[in-house]
């Protein structure tokens, strides 16, 4: 079973602001919430740890998730910096409590991303492997000023998106326009001092371009699909693959319904109808191949349960575990096993090496 590498996971979105308590299986979490109405996914999730662990995902970047919305902007989240802070600050609380648990531990550096492939990729069955983390905040209007950059450092934060939806204090998000301004440039050059990785992931065109231009240190897009197989400004047209590429960026393709297959209606489309499966998320990886000419560049971003559920997921995946039906499709399209390993983990595994190399 090959061990995978998760680019994007909201873990502790869900545990905080969804109340689910992760150490349960998928299913206990589906029973507990069927009678619930407060949000279009409930009792339809997909992520669990018992599911991780029998999927063998035994790696995961983890978000921290809090938006600041100023007044006019309709999109949900806190009405200040400071308590955008705040709640990344409950997340975090939470991952610490799973590491006290044994059920996460943080990964930071080569020795603790050694030690994890150690754990995962060894032959030992007994006992419950923690899952290893890499700390992510998607969205970066929680760092009230710089020095909260440098705080969230020292937590063991290793990857940042300056911008999630609309429009951002530090760079403008899908379904948005705008540069980064000063504020923007300067929130990369404390990252490039502190080998923040950037997720170019969300950022509009003129905020990825700018950000692309200035920023120096290390890149991915940790879950992204093609535009030119489902075109929306939210996806990665073919020159911006390109210049990824150019930066030894390694892409996680997503696994969010509408970002897989045009057309596709919020609220309305079901995968089953709509034929979205896990061979179209395939679809979107071997175009980002076809245009590096290899397998090294591209790898899995899931965003399962990213304020979704099985309602806008691939029919053919019932819970995160069911990632593990990848190999055999990448092999029927011609893959190598080595192509393989190097997509389900072996890439944002070197991307890392290569990042946090003294």
């Amino acid at each position: 079973m090959q061990l995978i590498f998760d680019a994007h996971l909201d873990l502790s979105m869900n545990a905080m602001e969804w109340n689910r308590d992760l150490r349960k299986s998928v299913h206990q979490i589906r029973e507990t919430e069927k009678s619930m109405r407060d949000k279009p996914d409930r009792g339809k999730g997909t992520v669990a740890f018992p599911e991780m662990r029998k999927g063998n995902i035994g790696l995961v970047v983890a978000t921290q998730i809090a938006r600041y919305v100023k007044k006019g902007n309709n999109l949900p989240g806190w009405s200040s910096p400071e308590q955008a802070w705040a709640q990344t600050q409950a997340q975090l609380a939470w991952y610490k409590a799973m590491e006290e648990e044994g059920e996460m531990v943080q990964v930071i550096n080569l020795s603790s991303l050694y030690n994890q492939m150690k754990k995962w990729m060894g032959n030992e069955e007994s006992g419950k492997k923690p899952i290893g983390y890499i700390l992510s905040l998607e969205g970066a209007d929680s760092i009230i000023n710089l020095n909260y950059l440098e705080k969230s450092y020292e937590q063991g934060l290793r990857a940042l998106g300056p911008a999630h939806y609309g429009p951002g204090t530090y760079a403008h998000g899908t379904d948005a326009s705008g540069g980064l301004g000063t504020k923007g440039l300067e929130l990369l050059d404390e990252m490039e001092n502190l080998n923040i990785i950037l997720d170019t992931t969300h950022l509009c065109e003129e905020s990825f371009w700018e950000a692309l231009s200035h920023f120096k240190g290390p890149v991915w897009a940790s879950h992204c699909n093609v535009r030119s197989l489902v075109d929306h400004n939210r996806q990665l047209s073919d020159d911006q693959i390109k210049a990824l590429l150019e930066r030894d960026a390694v892409i996680g393709v997503a696994m969010d319904a509408w970002m897989m297959k045009p057309g596709w209606i919020r609220g309305k489309s079901n995968p089953d109808a709509m034929e979205v499966n896990l061979e179209v998320l395939v679809d979107h990886l071997d175009h980002i191949c076809q245009i590096a000419g290899n397998a090294f560049s591209v790898g899995i971003g899931s965003d399962l349960d990213g304020a979704f559920g099985k309602e806008q997921c691939p029919y053919d995946l019932d819970t995160i575990a069911d990632m593990q039906k990848l190999p055999d499709l990448l092999m029927s399209r011609g893959y190598t096993e080595g192509d393989i390993e190097n997509i389900m983990h072996k890439n944002f595994i070197r991307f890392l090496k290569e990042a946090w190399e003294d």
